[in-house]
């Protein structure tokens, strides 16, 4: 393994992420060429949380979009302070000065800055998460583009903003729907799916550490084999984490039934799939 490549490992243990060769690699590369990462995988197996641990391992600030349909420019990229321009607009008017008044309030001063702009002008360069991209339009997508390409964002009234430095940009999608294939041309990509059981057991240990290794081993096989039945939402790593957590507060010394049942809301989290884990039986849990 790369040197480069092993120590940004190791960094990512340290802060508690346990980080396979295949995903490490993507991350130092994505460093090293200033290329953002589109990191697609299931919900809950900590793609979110891997970009917040880059933004602590660089020491640098961690910048979130969150993606909903109907995300616009002016919520993504950059708005404009209207109370503070119609408050400029009226003192040139009354004072009847001759100049343009469009010239005075599409300035630097009446520019608010959204995330994306945000991540362009901050020094030294954050991290940013553009988290659930697929959740937004097609429409948002487009105005991806430029930003993605040049590590640039276009005002018309103003002009161009260039990073001096790349943010590290990581977005992330849950495959709700299918990203373009000109968003995907400039990024590097990443599957991210759960974890094999044994990294997963090193996952919690590292998360719970005052947990016994045989409950963190049951705890395991139980959330996987709960991942193979039909759910309506899966329990992720999150999940995983969240139960050993609620068990070691309950300082329960086994799963049984009555243990699971009383804790499946920290697993579980529609009545749908609840029911279905009670119909399949507790006892293929705990004996699994």
């Amino acid at each position: 393994m790369n040197e480069h490549i092993h120590k940004l490992q190791e960094e990512l243990r340290r802060a508690r992420y346990v980080a396979d060769q295949a995903l490490t690699t993507v991350l130092y590369l994505a460093g090293r060429l200033g290329r953002p990462v589109l990191m697609e995988g299931p919900a809950g197996v900590g793609k979110t949380e891997l970009a917040k641990v880059m933004a602590q391992i660089r020491g640098v600030d961690f910048i979130r979009l969150q993606c909903y349909e109907g995300l616009d420019a002016a919520h993504a990229l950059y708005d404009w302070d209207y109370p503070k321009q119609l408050l400029t607009a009226r003192t040139v008017i009354e004072g009847h000065e001759q100049r343009k008044i469009s010239t005075d309030i599409y300035t630097e001063e009446y520019l608010i800055e959204r995330p994306l702009l945000k991540a362009l002008r901050s020094q030294p360069a954050p991290v940013l998460l553009i988290d659930e991209v697929d959740r937004a339009d097609e429409e948002f997508e487009a105005l991806l583009l430029e930003f993605l390409a040049e590590f640039q964002i276009t005002i018309p009234e103003i002009g161009s903003f260039r990073a001096q430095q790349p943010p590290m940009v990581i977005l992330t999608s849950n495959r709700t729907r299918d990203l373009s294939d000109a968003l995907r041309r400039r990024c590097l990509y990443v599957w991210l799916d759960y974890p094999s059981l044994e990294r997963e057991v090193e996952i919690i240990r590292m998360r719970v550490p005052g947990l016994a290794e045989e409950l963190i081993r049951q705890i395991t096989r139980a959330v996987r084999q709960m991942r193979q039945w039909s759910l309506l939402k899966p329990p992720g790593m999150a999940e995983s984490i969240d139960w050993a957590q609620a068990i070691e507060k309950l300082d329960v010394r086994e799963l049984d039934e009555e243990s699971i049942s009383l804790t499946l809301g920290c697993v579980l989290k529609t009545q749908e799939d609840m029911e279905f884990v009670y119909q399949k039986g507790l006892a293929l849990l705990w004996k699994s």
